[in-house]
C-alpha cells in the first residue's frame, strides 16, 4: 500500500475530554494546527510552522495503540489509556514522554453501597467469583491478581461502568473525579490506583529513527515529571463519606435501555407507548430510570454492551440497535438473544467504504486488487470487527488485516486503513473525508432484544409479555399516526 504520509512526522491528538486543554497547549507551544480546537470538524491537520509535521484528531482511546504499531510517531492522551495498554504491552513500542500537567480525575476501585464489600481486605478472602466489570479490562484483570484474588472474573463495557454493582457486578474498574462524584452515584471508592493527566507519547522506534528533536523542544517549558503511574494501591477506605443508598430491589424482569444517540428517540417511543419513566428524557437522564411498574427494573447502559448483557442473564430486555446485535451474534452464532420486532427509529445503513482515489468500484473488483498484492494485506478499520471479519471472509478477501476502533473510523483513512466498515445516515460524512460507499452490507434500526431463556421462563413469561405487547401497541399506534400524515399531505 502506498504511504500516504512518507517523510512527514506524524502526530494523533485527542478528540473528547482532553481536546480543549490539548488545543490551548498545541497553540502555547506554537505549533500552530490551525482548525484544532472545540469546533474541529476535520480529522486532518497540517503545521503551519514545521512543513513535515502533520496530525490527525482521533478518538483518545485510540491513540495509544495507533502510536505503538507506528502509525503515528507522537501522540497526546490520557494516562489511563496508556496504562491499558501497557499493562498487557509493557514491552511494546509505545513511550511515556512525559506528563502534560492536565487532567482531572483518578482511576478508582469502586463497589456498591449495597453490594457489602467494604474494604479489599474482603476480596482477598472472598471464596466465590468477585465479577469486575471495567471500560479497562486489563488494568482490571492487574488489579485482581495484585490483589491475589483466589477467583475473579473480568467484563469488558464501552462505558457506563458505574451502574452495574450491585446486580451484575461487585466491583468496578472506573474513572471518577473525585471520592464525593463517586459517592454521589451510590458507590464506595476503594482504591485509588492512579491519577489520569494527559502525556505526551511516542513511537520508540520513531525516536530512534527520525529527528523529533524540533517538535519535542516546543514542550520543553510544559513538560513535568507528572504524577506518579503505576499499579501500586493507595487504599482508600471512604467512611467519612455519606454514601447515598440507591432505591434498589430486586425486579423480576430487567430492562436495558440506550444512552447516547439512541437515548432521546427511545425515551419519546416509549413514552409514546405509555410507559412512564421518571429520570429518562432529553431533560434529565438517570442510569436507574423509574417506571410505575414495580415488577419493573431498568438500567441506561451503552447500546454497544447490551447483546452480551441480555445473553449473560443479567438484562431480559433491551432497546438496541440490530447493528450491536448482528456484531454479537457473527461472534457467538449460539447466543441466547433473540430479536423480538423492529421499533422504526435510528434508522443507518452499515456500509463497507474506500477513499475516492482506490481504483475500485465494487467488491469485486477490490478483490481482485488485494489478490494482484498493490494492497496486500488489505486494513479494514471498524467498530463493528466482526461484522467486518464475516463480510471480508464471505468476499473472499485475503489476505487482510482488522483494526479495531472506538469511533470515528472515517479518521482512519486512506493514511491508517485501506476500507472501513461503518453506520451512515445520509452518507454526508463519508463524503466530507473524501470517501464513497463501495457496499452496503445491511440497514440497521433500534429493536427490542430478549434473552431466550427469560421468554421460556413460565415466572417471566406473563410479565414480558405484558411489556412487549405495551411496546408493540405503541409501535403500532405511531405507524398509524405516520400513514394518516403521509396521507394527509
Amino acid at each position: 500500500m502506498k504511504d500516504h504520509q512518507a517523510g512527514y512526522i506524524k502526530f494523533a491528538l485527542p478528540k473528547g475530554r482532553f481536546l480543549s486543554p490539548t488545543a490551548s497547549l498545541i497553540a502555547e507551544v506554537d505549533l500552530r494546527f490551525e482548525g484544532y480546537g472545540d469546533k474541529t470538524k476535520q480529522y486532518r491537520l497540517r503545521s503551519a510552522r514545521f512543513s513535515s509535521l502533520v496530525a490527525k484528531i482521533l478518538r483518545e482511546k485510540d491513540i495509544p495503540i495507533e502510536v505503538a504499531v507506528g502509525n503515528y510517531d507522537l501522540g497526546i492522551c490520557g494516562s489511563d489509556w496508556i496504562e491499558e495498554y501497557l499493562v498487557k504491552y509493557p514491552a511494546g513500542a509505545l513511550m511515556k514522554i512525559a506528563s502534560l500537567n492536565y487532567g482531572e480525575g483518578d482511576i478508582h476501585v469502586v463497589g456498591s453501597a449495597q453490594g457489602g464489600i467494604t474494604s479489599l481486605n474482603e476480596l482477598s478472602a472472598r471464596q466465590n467469583d468477585c465479577r469486575v466489570v471495567s471500560e479497562y479490562p486489563n488494568l482490571s484483570e492487574a488489579f485482581a491478581l495484585n490483589l491475589r484474588m483466589r477467583r475473579f472474573r473480568i467484563f469488558p463495557v464501552w462505558g457506563a461502568a458505574e451502574v452495574y454493582p450491585p446486580e451484575n457486578a461487585d466491583l468496578a474498574v472506573l474513572w471518577g473525579r473525585s471520592r464525593a462524584h463517586i459517592a454521589a452515584q451510590g458507590l464506595i471508592p476503594l482504591d485509588k490506583l492512579f491519577p489520569v493527566t494527559a502525556y505526551l507519547v511516542a513511537n520508540r522506534e520513531s525516536l530512534e529513527n527520525k529527528d523529533l528533536s524540533q517538535i519535542l523542544m516546543c514542550f520543553d517549558s510544559k513538560l513535568g515529571a507528572g504524577p506518579r503511574t503505576s499499579m501500586e494501591h493507595e487504599l482508600v477506605i471512604c467512611k467519612e463519606l455519606k454514601i447515598p443508598c440507591p432505591l434498589w430491589s430486586a425486579k423480576e424482569i430487567n430492562l436495558a435501555l440506550p444512552d447516547g444517540h439512541q437515548q432521546a428517540p427511545a425515551a419519546q417511543f416509549l413514552e409514546q407507548a405509555g410507559l412512564t419513566l421518571q429520570g429518562y428524557s432529553e431533560e434529565v437522564v438517570s442510569r436507574r430510570p423509574c417506571v410505575d411498574l414495580d415488577w419493573l427494573g431498568i438500567k441506561v447502559i451503552r447500546p454497544q454492551d447490551m447483546p452480551l448483557q441480555v445473553a449473560n442473564g443479567n438484562f431480559d430486555l433491551a432497546i438496541t440497535g440490530e447493528d450491536w446485535l448482528r456484531e454479537h451474534l457473527c461472534r457467538f452464532p449460539s447466543s441466547p438473544v433473540k430479536k423480538l420486532f423492529g421499533l422504526g427509529f435510528g434508522t443507518v445503513k452499515i456500509v463497507a467504504a474506500v477513499s475516492r482515489d482506490m481504483p475500485v468500484n465494487n467488491i469485486d473488483e477490490l478483490r481482485s486488487l488485494v489478490q494482484s498484492g498493490k494492497f496486500a494485506p488489505l486494513k479494514v478499520a471498524s467498530e463493528y470487527i466482526n461484522i467486518a471479519d464475516r463480510y471480508l471472509q464471505d468476499n473472499r478477501i485475503n489476505p487482510y488485516k482488522l483494526i479495531p476502533t472506538w469511533g470515528a473510523s472515517e479518521a482512519f483513512l486512506p493514511e491508517d486503513a485501506d476500507m472501513l466498515v461503518d453506520n451512515t445516515q445520509t452518507g454526508k460524512t463519508l463524503e466530507q473525508h473524501k470517501l464513497r460507499i463501495l457496499d452496503v452490507l445491511f440497514q440497521s434500526s433500534a429493536c427490542l432484544i430478549a434473552n431466550k431463556d427469560s421468554l421460556a421462563s413460565s415466572n417471566k413469561k406473563e410479565k414480558i409479555k405484558f411489556l412487549t405487547q405495551k411496546l408493540r401497541a405503541g409501535l403500532k399506534q405511531i405507524e398509524n399516526q405516520n400513514a394518516k400524515g403521509k396521507n394527509t399531505k
